[in-house]
């Protein structure tokens, strides 16, 4: 309540119901820091079963923690990753959710060499 020439006046709720422009989720930003943490995590790696699921759980861990240094404040943060032996076959990756497309977004890379793959998808999804 607020005084206006001696009466309470109440005052409105102002909740943010978007993100201003400069904490939306940005691609760009998103897929550079997947980018340089796939080539860390596995550059000169060759694949092995017994050690793909520590790697998938390193890759996602470390990117979701650069991402939320982003300052994307309320946003849930959403990482997959998936590894796989390279065998010249192809491969589709796929993912459904509740989507807003004003202020909901996504970044994905590829990394390749002759023996893995690893496909990484980053949702940002935002909390009212």
């Amino acid at each position: 309540m607020s005084k206006l020439k001696g009466k309470d006046v109440p005052q409105e709720p102002n909740f943010q119901i978007r993100p201003p422009f400069s904490k939306k989720f940005k691609p760009g930003a998103v897929k550079e820091l997947i980018a340089t943490t796939l080539n860390d995590t596995l550059g000169g790696r060759l694949y092995d079963p017994n050690k793909v699921s520590n790697w998938s759980k390193s890759i996602a861990d470390s990117v979701k923690s650069q991402v939320k240094t982003l300052g994307y404040d309320r946003y849930k943060i959403v990482v997959e990753v998936v590894i796989g032996e390279q065998r010249g076959e192809g491969v589709r990756m796929g993912s459904r959710c509740l989507w807003d497309s004003d202020t909901d977004n996504y970044a994905s890379e590829v990394y390749m060499n002759d023996s893995l793959f690893c496909c990484t998808a980053v949702f940002g999804l935002y909390y009212y």
